[in-house]
């Protein structure tokens, strides 16, 4: 499996987990059948029946495990995470199981925000397999999402004689984008894609996200639109990147064109949400509006009584903006950000803070910008309004 495909599913998991579908009568058609001709299903079929005749068989059962999660991605449909996870049942609770289910179980894990039990399972696999490329990159990112880029910055390090050059670079970029050196990182990353231009089309869609999310972050707006479109042009399903570039075009004043890029894409909590705040000021697409807000309601309302707390990020920001409850939706930022420290969790933070008229609150997040020296046009607009005295 390819080192940057890993890194992207680590990174976009929050896009890729949605809760139960709840249809709104037994009439509504929530799913169409692929076609039995289609090869991709049928070599899923075909996996199926060997792991069902031999469930013990590792190899069997991790390229099975594998199939789903490039399928997951490639659909945008998280329940393959879960027949992914379905298929290393005989060695999910195992202390020690073998390293290539070890690993497929810290990428899952990771997507469900249990980071501690990702890293026990990453860090066992690099202590006995330090040349394991893919096991540094995703501790890597489980390292950066939770704000530790000491931590990240080493992981990156030891990709650099065991892996591509871009993947290396990928690594180091993404760290060293967060902590005071964005503009440096973004143009040695941008050489970098550009001399490995013959890298796999999943890895350089990858990057131009990576890239644009910095130009965004500089305020370079024509930059990010340039690559946030290319890389579309490369991976047009990809949740992550549909996600970031909704955002990006919500920041630009542009509802319109955020909704008509998420409307075959509800299926996904985080899609569904950027949906609902695109069609927000559309007054002529009120019903649209409705039956999404009423759609979240269900989702956030069956995620709170399973205690499911992954959509945490989402559900703050729904209850901020479309519920317009600062209060409420102060709390779950604030309980977000203590497990997932990224850009966009910072931000949500202060944007409660901000509602709310909560500047005590927001004290700790712009001490700790300060010190890893985030560079991001927004959040530091955030922060000057919140310094102005009230």
């Amino acid at each position: 499996m390819k080192l940057l495909l890993l890194l992207a599913l680590c990174l976009s998991a929050l896009a890729a987990h949605a809760a139960p579908y709840l249809p709104s009568s037994g009439s509504q058609v929530i799913e169409t059948l692929p076609r039995r001709a289609d090869p991709v299903q049928q070599d899923i079929e075909r996996l199926r029946k060997q792991v069902r005749s031999s469930p013990n068989d590792v190899r069997l059962a991790t390229t099975l495990a594998r199939r789903y999660i490039d399928i997951g991605r490639a659909e945008t449909d998280p329940r393959y995470f879960g027949y992914a996870q379905a298929a290393l049942a005989p060695w999910w609770n195992a202390k020690a199981p073998p390293h290539e289910v070890r690993l497929l179980r810290a990428t899952l894990m990771q997507s469900t925000h249990h980071f501690q039990e990702a890293m026990d399972d990453l860090d066992a696999i690099t202590a006995a397999d330090p040349g394991n490329a893919q096991a540094w990159l995703t501790r890597a990112t489980v390292q950066t999402v939770r704000g530790d880029f000491d931590g990240a910055t080493a992981s990156c390090a030891r990709l650099s004689s065991i892996a591509s050059q871009l993947a290396s670079f990928t690594c180091v970029g993404n760290v060293a984008g967060v902590t005071g050196r964005l503009a440096a990182s973004e143009q040695l990353l941008a050489q970098t894609l550009a001399r490995n231009s013959d890298a796999p089309r999943e890895e350089q869609a990858w990057v131009l996200t990576l890239l644009a999310e910095m130009a965004t972050r500089r305020g370079d707006p024509a930059s990010a639109e340039a690559r946030f479109r290319s890389a579309l042009a490369i991976s047009p399903r990809d949740s992550y990147l549909l996600g970031a570039y909704a955002d990006f075009l919500l920041d630009q004043k542009r509802p319109r064109e955020a909704a008509d890029l998420l409307r075959d894409h509800q299926r996904i909590d985080a899609l569904l949400l950027r949906y609902a705040l695109a069609l927000q000021p559309q007054a002529a697409r009120k019903a649209d509006y409705d039956a999404a807000v009423k759609e979240l309601d269900a989702r956030f309302g069956a995620a709170m009584q399973r205690g499911d707390s992954v959509h945490q990020r989402e559900q703050a920001r729904y209850t901020l903006f479309l519920k317009r409850d600062a209060k409420t939706a102060l709390v779950l930022a604030q309980q977000n950000w203590l497990v997932q420290k990224e850009p966009a969790d910072t931000r949500l933070v202060l944007e409660a803070a901000l509602a709310q008229g909560n500047r005590e609150a927001a004290e700790p997040v712009m001490r700790w910008i300060e010190k890893h020296r985030l560079e991001d046009v927004a959040i530091g607009a955030l922060m000057q309004r919140l310094r102005v005295p009230a």
